[in-house]
């Protein structure tokens, strides 16, 4: 691959994670400081995101893998993502908030795979290479959080959150015009196996694997462990902000830091000590760090805010990174696409559509009806506790195996 392809992809990842990182993070706080929204609405509105993953398949693979170029798709779909962002930039409620942001999460949920596919088929050896590529998505949602708090500030000023869907609609225009340069990367035409069926899209053909007990306890822990995890990306930044925590969505960032971290102490660590005790690590830190977030503070105790906040990196690569692998590895060949199209469905779609809603309801409840404990105790210690129920009945049912997945280090 040469250096002028490279950079189309690194900047083309680099976008795309900018734009979701540039409002996503500050979501919450907007709703609730600049449009009063209620804990259920604004479950409401997260939800969105699940409703994008459920539906995605359909557009990657009934539109994009049959008919047009991946990258014009991206484009297209990144252009309107530009003027969905404009209507969300000058919503003035939350009913006319919705519908916006329902049809652009719709239609961005399917760029991460397309972003994906294009960066694939340019690369010779994708497990080697890719990394270096993807990595600039992290670089840009980090870069995201670091200019919302110490470039334009706007999570101190009244108000200047709004500017967040503001510049995500430029990125967006940015990147929309941009994927038209990208490499050509037209629908693959398979002459042994055809086209892929829609039970196949969705990963409905892996739903057999379900009969494997173990498949079947960890595909469970996964749908139930997404609700611990809605109630990050629904609450944290509102949280932060509301305690009165300095910079909190660029402190966020340490998040994404921790991510690329603990990703490269993943191989290591999955060889050691096998699947179970890795994903068990995984399930235990999401329970640590609500505590954290329970009983830490923005003064003396901001200190286990941050450590909160680092732990990120050890919840999401220690249990669905290593849940990628363990699903590639009992899936087999002929399934191996289907297997991570079911556990995608059923973590990103049912799984946090359920965990938004939860995170909801209880916002809500705590709200009208207060107790003598601090509101966001009452709402982080909610997450702890289930997060503490699924590592326990992971624990008890899932059996070791006598030969466990290899993690490859991608």
């Amino acid at each position: 691959m040469n250096t002028s392809i490279r950079i189309k992809l690194s900047s083309m990842m680099f976008l795309e994670f900018f734009i979701w990182g540039t409002w996503f993070v500050t979501l919450g706080t907007f709703l609730s400081q600049n449009l009063g929204a209620t804990g259920l609405e604004m479950a409401n509105v997260f939800s969105t995101q699940s409703w994008g993953a459920i539906i995605a398949p359909f557009i990657i693979g009934l539109i994009a893998d049959k008919y047009f170029n991946a990258e014009r798709i991206l484009g297209v779909l990144h252009l309107v993502g530009a003027f969905l962002m404009y209507q969300l930039y000058n919503a003035p409620n939350v009913g006319v908030f919705y519908p916006y942001v329902l049809a652009y999460m719709i239609l961005y949920m399917p760029t991460l795979s397309l972003a994906n596919s294009v960066s694939f088929r340019q690369l010779k050896n994708p497990e080697k290479e890719f990394s270096a590529i993807r990595v600039w998505g992290t670089i840009g949602w980090i870069v995201a959080g670091l200019a919302i708090s110490y470039v334009f500030k706007w999570d101190e000023g009244e108000g200047l959150l709004r500017n967040t869907f503001m510049m995500a609609a430029i990125a967006s225009l940015v990147l929309g015009l941009f994927s038209f340069t990208l490499p050509k990367t037209p629908p693959i035409k398979s002459e042994t196996t055809g086209k892929r069926s829609v039970s196949e899209i969705l990963g409905l053909d892996a739903i057999r694997l379900l009969s494997n007990k173990n498949f079947l306890v960890f595909f469970v822990s996964s749908v139930l462990i997404c609700i611990p995890l809605a109630f990050y990306y629904q609450n944290a930044n509102l949280f932060l902000t509301e305690i009165g925590l300095e910079n909190p969505t660029g402190k966020m960032t340490i998040g994404q830091f921790s991510e690329a971290f603990f990703l490269l102490l993943l191989p290591v660590f999955f060889s050691r000590f096998g699947f179970k005790q890795t994903i068990m690590v995984g399930m235990l830190a999401w329970a640590v760090r609500y505590l954290l977030f329970a009983y830490g503070n923005a003064g003396e105790l901001a200190y286990m805010l941050i450590l909160g906040i680092a732990l990120h990196g050890i919840c999401y690569d220690f249990f669905f990174v290593s849940g990628q692998i363990y699903t590639d590895a009992k899936a087999g060949e002929r399934y191996k696409s289907s297997a991570q199209g079911l556990i995608t469905l059923a973590t990103y779609g049912v799984g946090q559509l359920i965990g938004f809603w939860v995170a909801g309801f209880v916002s809500e409840h705590y709200k009208n009806n207060p107790t003598n404990d601090p509101f966001w105790q009452n709402v982080w210690l909610v997450p702890a506790g289930i997060a503490a129920v699924v590592l326990f009945l992971f624990m008890l049912f899932f059996k070791n195996e006598k030969k466990e997945p290899q993690a490859t280090g991608q």
